[in-house]
């Protein structure tokens, strides 16, 4: 498994600046929780992590070696995948179809069987659904098909941007349950933003707070469910 070093980076929007210099390790093997308010440059770091956002400046390290220079399909090669915001799933493509866009970095038939059976296995209802045009699904459903999707790169560093977004609670707590089980029985890094603090941290290993494009406050995702400042600001504590 690999190891994800972010170093001081900078993003821009035009003439705006949305990350000021974040700095961030991922450890191999542990669940990593970006949290703060709408706005607050989690999003833009997952987006400059996958390559679909140009850096300013700083650096990103994998396993010591620098990426931030190559384009987001070659970092799919590398292990890195990212489950966006809105799940953006073709919904005039069968859910198997939408899974196989999520594996055509990989060359091997047998790799491609066994991503789809760990897929099928962690999400039983995807199976079930496959033959179904993926914008008849629920939700939750169509969320489970987008981890899919990027699962089938097989990869070692996971990002999930907001997977409870829009989702009823009972199949928040279903796919929570799914991405802790992965990260342990696989060993997959997962890098996780998620609007909802509490569940985020209580999740996650390590955690990091994001205000206006900085980070402002690190430490174990225990720790900071005990942090009173983010009790304040994010639990309503």
């Amino acid at each position: 498994m690999r190891t994800l070093e972010v170093k001081d980076i900078v993003v821009h929007y035009g003439l705006v600046e949305a990350l000021h210099g974040v700095s961030f390790k991922v450890e191999a093997g542990r669940i990593v929780a970006l949290v703060g308010s709408n706005g607050a440059g989690k999003s833009t770091t997952l987006k400059a992590l996958m390559g679909l956002k140009r850096l300013t400046s700083g650096s990103l390290m994998l396993d010591g070696k620098r990426i931030d220079t190559s384009h987001a399909a070659q970092r799919v090669g590398m292990g890195i995948a990212l489950s966006p915001e809105g799940r953006r799933l073709f919904p005039r493509m069968t859910v198997w179809e939408n899974l196989m866009v999520g594996a055509h970095t990989v060359s091997s038939a047998e790799q491609r069987g066994r991503s789809q059976e760990l897929v099928y296995e962690l999400f039983p209802r995807v199976k079930e659904r496959r033959d179904q045009l993926a914008g008849s699904l629920s939700g939750g459903e169509q969320q489970m098909v987008a981890i899919g999707r990027a699962l089938m790169s097989n990869p070692q560093i996971l990002m999930l941007d907001e997977p409870s977004l829009g989702i009823a609670p009972k199949i928040v707590s279903e796919i929570a349950q799914v991405i802790k089980r992965l990260n342990r029985e696989t060993g997959i890094s997962v890098i996780l933003v998620e609007q909802n603090a509490r569940l985020a941290l209580k999740m996650s290993d390590d955690a990091y707070v994001f205000e206006q494009g900085l980070v402002i406050r690190s430490g174990s995702g225990q720790e900071l469910l005990n942090d009173a400042f983010v009790q304040k600001a994010f639990l309503g504590i």
